[in-house]
């Protein structure tokens, strides 16, 4: 077993495991993909300031989000097809999640369907919505989000229109994969991930398949889904689902000002400033970039994350210290997942609490909650001014 000292090593070996098709639907954005790089380089550009000779003895980490205590102010973003990176994998991370004391989203194009992962999940998760056309079915997804006591609903905004991913169209992308003769061959090469597979019922979108009419195979659900996200949302639809839930509401996919105005508005308790991981709108500016203006704009009205970009505990510190109370991690333990399983999950977790832990010491910390930024030094044209 390779020595795992931080996501990057997790990186490599996920993409020794995982058959091409889901390691690039994992591992890459719309279009040009600018703006999926640009989320991971403009962490860099931002620098910590060390401090030395304070007392640095019982350091914390310990935070809340939306009210929840949680070990360290990171939870576990939706992200689709998660299942068809390791087998059951939308179990597995929710209980890694849970085991370490943080949240874990669901998301509605899961393999494993909520039931699924109520049934194995020793705490309450997080159930992330995507607006259909088909209101029926999002009726009753909020209900059976409900019934399986999850404590959050989060609404994702952002994908009214699926944003073109080159690498998923070239290799035909679907859960399952189908079995043509490319697909075929490189499955011969992922042993594990086939094995794992083969053992498992879950190989399909499970919170779709049986719960659509006339849904019930995998060309069905395809045929379903590319008509189905709905291009009419707007703010009267985000409020008539937040009445519907009654719970904590979050809104995801925000990435301007003026919509963290509007979301705070509607009475989300959280807002995720998020591009969608640089999936959709690509040219967008990244999510870190975006991240003060939101701060600036919405004040104590709502709790400002951030998703997109992140994939070390310092570039958690560095969100926190701009102004961010959480932060939402998708790729970093979807690495985790696709190398070692259950286990992959907990060691991105505890790679990302680790470099916390350190980071936040030698800039002179000793609570998560003092970061600010007052720990960084930032470029005076970081967030940039634009005609």
């Amino acid at each position: 077993m390779p020595v795992i000292t931080c996501i990057e090593d997790l990186k490599r070996l996920h993409q020794k495991r995982v058959p091409k098709m889901f390691w690039d639907y994992c591992e890459s954005g719309s279009y040009t993909e600018q703006t999926f790089r640009e989320n991971t380089s403009d962490f860099q550009r931002i620098r910590f300031r060390q401090r030395v000779a304070r007392d640095l003895s019982d350091r914390k980490l310990g935070s809340e989000m939306i009210g929840q205590k949680v070990t360290m102010p990171v939870g576990l973003s939706p992200v689709g097809s998660t299942g068809m990176q390791h087998a059951d994998g939308e179990i597995l991370a929710a209980r890694a999640a849970a085991k370490f004391g943080v949240p874990f989203t669901l998301s509605t194009m899961s393999i494993s369907s909520i039931e699924d992962v109520a049934a194995h999940s020793p705490t309450p998760f997080w159930f992330q919505l995507y607006v259909m056309n088909d209101e029926d079915f999002v009726d009753r997804v909020i209900e059976r989000a409900r019934a399986a006591k999850c404590s959050a609903l989060v609404l994702t905004l952002d994908l009214q229109i699926m944003g073109q991913r080159h690498k998923d169209l070239k290799n035909g992308l679907s859960s399952p994969p189908k079995l043509t003769i490319p697909n075929i061959l490189n499955m011969m090469t992922k042993p594990r991930w086939s094995l794992g597979m083969l053992r498992t019922p879950r190989r399909q979108f499970r919170n779709i398949v049986g719960h659509v009419k006339g849904v019930t195979k995998l060309a069905d659900v395809s045929a379903w889904a590319n008509e189905q996200f709905d291009p009419h949302l707007d703010w009267k639809k985000v409020a008539r689902i937040r009445d519907q839930w009654k719970g904590k509401f979050i809104l995801k996919g925000i990435l301007d000002a003026e919509d963290a105005k509007l979301a705070a508005d509607a009475g989300a308790d959280a807002v995720i400033v998020s591009n969608h991981g640089g999936r959709q709108l690509d040219g967008a500016l990244s999510s870190i970039r975006m991240l003060p203006s939101i701060v600036r704009a919405v004040g104590d009205r709502t709790e400002v994350w951030l998703d997109s970009g992140i994939r070390s505990g310092q570039d958690v510190l560095k969100a926190l210290s701009l102004g961010a109370k959480g932060t939402m991690i998708g790729r970093a333990y979807i690495h985790g997942l696709g190398a070692m399983g259950e286990a992959g999950v907990n060691k991105a977790l505890e790679v990302i609490r680790s470099e916390m832990d350190i980071t936040m010491a030698l800039c002179g910390e000793k609570d998560v909650k003092a970061m600010g930024r007052h720990n960084l030094l930032v470029p005076e044209d970081f967030e940039g001014r634009w005609a």
